[in-house]
């Protein structure tokens, strides 16, 4: 357990996570993963560094990093639940994720997204520097079927 300076804690243990609320925002609430099945997030949950974010023992905040441990990360599924959003958990959660020790001396970590670029750049993300060098096979519609 990673504590921090206020009530909210920060686990990256698998066995603590509310796995039908995860299900249930990402599935029905997020931009990204509307109609994705309950399979689909408990395999990414399997095989992925995920930090639960917990306020009195209630998880209201959920982040998972695909990684290699050793070069790469790509941090997705960021979110707080809605009605906890504007009371820094956010930032907090991503502060924890970015110290982590398995995540540290990596040499590029990604993101997307389409509404929080100034959090993020808070934490030095910013822009692609090459952005032609990268490509992507993108099915935006996938769960939708």
């Amino acid at each position: 357990m990673i504590t921090n300076d206020s009530s909210f804690q920060v686990s990256t243990d698998q066995t603590q996570l509310d796995i039908p609320m995860i299900y249930r925002f990402l599935s029905e609430q997020s931009t990204w993963a509307v109609g994705i099945g309950r399979p689909v997030v408990e395999r990414a949950i399997e095989n992925s560094l995920c930090f639960g974010g917990y306020l009195d023992g209630r998880q209201i905040a959920f982040a998972r990093v695909i990684t290699d441990f050793a070069t790469f990360a790509n941090l997705v599924d960021v979110f707080v639940v809605p009605e906890y959003r504007g009371h820094g958990y956010g930032k907090q959660l991503i502060g924890v994720v970015l110290r982590h020790p398995s995540l540290q001396k990596l040499r590029r970590f990604t993101l997307n997204t389409t509404d929080a670029h100034g959090l993020y750049e808070r934490f030095g993300f910013t822009p692609l520097q090459r952005p032609e060098t990268m490509m992507e096979r993108y099915f935006p519609n996938i769960y939708l079927s």
